[in-house]
């Protein structure tokens, strides 16, 4: 892929704004990863931003000119019924019925209580987030039993 080629697709999942539109909690890129807004503060002329990367929950932080534009991500939250764990990876059925096969079972607490509850026989309906072609599971719920 051409450098060309790579920025219009990661164009085309971002948009500009200005920093003076920013605020906490909101979503931003930063090191060119999406990250969510913890802190913003003065230092100086700049604008100074801490922030988590939105997946690795990782802490970023950059100075930036008030003046300057940053890039903010398109960020899509969707729910998928849980329909089978198979070698690392999550099998969900949205809810036309298509399925979706390439979200990978969380690390830490979250994966281990997908795939016990999952072993155990209780439906499940996770939460998966994307941005910049990356996604992840980032919740479960038990589904709503339908009586």
């Amino acid at each position: 892929m051409s450098d060309d080629e790579q920025y219009q697709q990661h164009a085309s999942q971002t948009y500009a704004a200005r920093v003076s539109t920013l605020g906490k909690n909101g979503i931003v890129i930063i090191r060119g990863r999406p990250c969510k807004i913890s802190e913003i503060s003065k230092i100086g002329t700049n604008i100074h931003l801490v922030a988590e990367d939105i997946f690795t929950g990782r802490t970023l932080s950059d100075d930036i000119e008030p003046t300057q534009s940053v890039e903010i991500p398109y960020v899509h939250r969707n729910e998928y019924s849980l329909a089978y764990i198979d070698d690392g990876f999550l099998k969900l059925m949205t809810k036309d019925g298509l399925e979706k096969n390439d979200v990978k079972v969380p690390d830490g607490a979250l994966g281990h209580r997908i795939q016990e509850d999952h072993e155990a026989g209780t439906d499940l309906v996770i939460t998966v987030i994307s941005a910049m072609g990356e996604e992840h599971a980032i919740s479960v719920k038990e589904a709503a039993k339908n009586d």
